[in-house]
């Protein structure tokens, strides 16, 4: 019998081959499909690929803002390794914290409750295993939401902000700004840190690698490229009620014989799930399919 995700998934791939403008170019013809992946899903696709030689992208509703969801802890991640490589801080100061700080989502500061952790180690979790606790212990180390939004606007991302910590910040209704950034802004930032100079050299290799080491993005945008092309990321779900789901997906992309990419992928899904939508994330698999025919167009 067939899975609901192995129907969405062909139906994904048969409307994508259906009602492309002819004649039209390449970009135009993958936004298009961009667009029949929306209409299938029929939810709010968000999208956004960056070619870091060229500046060129790919997109669809690129300047519409989504939540951040958890996408928020690989600048979180960069901001504590770039703050340790010019001497703001030492990555290597322990720190501890109690019991009720501990929340869903909280694995690596669970099991060291009593052990306690550098801010190193708590970057690594926060973006590998998105603990929501390590997240919030950071924040209040650096100075709070408001210090990831100004290291955004350092990055020259006038669009991000960090408004809550967790888990508030996973509300984020249609409408609402407060914990949000734009599809275009989002893989801008992940090009200008990781390939612009926006980090120290060691500090973007560090977090390249705990990228393509984050396990939850292999469903998502990851899924659909091809075989043997580096890759890494950091997701993001939210099923806050009465908002619907909303799942999320950025990260880098080195192909074969090309110049890296950056992408930014968002999924405002119609209904709400009890648990993770294996539909929704399809929605965000053939959005990674799309970009890599792009990159390879």
């Amino acid at each position: 019998m067939a899975t609901r995700r192995g129907v969405m998934l062909g139906g994904l791939a048969l409307a994508g081959a259906a009602c492309v403008p002819i004649g039209a170019d390449n970009n135009a013809r993958l936004e298009a499909k961009l667009r029949i992946v929306e209409a299938g899903a029929g939810g709010q696709l968000g999208v956004f690929a960056l070619d870091t030689q060229t500046g060129l992208g790919l997109g669809h509703r690129q300047t519409e803002r989504f939540g951040h969801c958890s996408s928020f802890k690989a600048s979180l991640a960069a901001m504590v390794l770039q703050l340790d490589a010019d001497g703001t801080i030492s990555a290597d100061e322990h720190v501890r914290w109690t019991r009720d700080q501990l929340m869903a989502v909280s694995p690596f500061t669970t099991e060291r409750l009593e052990q306690g952790a550098t801010l190193h180690e708590l970057a690594e979790a926060t973006q590998k295993y998105s603990d929501n606790a390590a997240a919030n212990i950071l924040l209040a180390r650096l100075g709070g939401p408001q210090a990831l939004t100004a290291f955004w606007r350092r990055m020259g991302d006038d669009a991000s902000r960090l408004d809550r910590t967790e888990p508030e910040l996973n509300n984020v209704p249609p409408g609402e700004l407060r914990d949000t950034t734009t599809p275009r802004a989002m893989a801008t930032t992940l090009a200008r840190m990781l390939y612009g100079g926006g980090l120290d050299a060691q500090a973007g290799e560090r977090l390249k690698g705990w990228m393509h080491d984050t396990p939850t993005g292999l469903r998502r945008v990851r899924a659909g490229l091809p075989e043997g092309w580096h890759a890494g990321d950091k997701t993001g779900t939210s099923i806050w009620p009465g908002m619907g789901g909303l799942y999320v997906d950025i990260g880098f992309i080195e192909p074969q014989q090309r110049a890296p990419l950056t992408f930014a992928t968002y999924y405002r899904a119609p209904t709400i799930h009890g648990a993770m939508d294996p539909v929704s994330e399809a929605v965000l698999a053939q959005a990674g399919s799309i970009i890599a025919r792009w990159a390879t167009g």
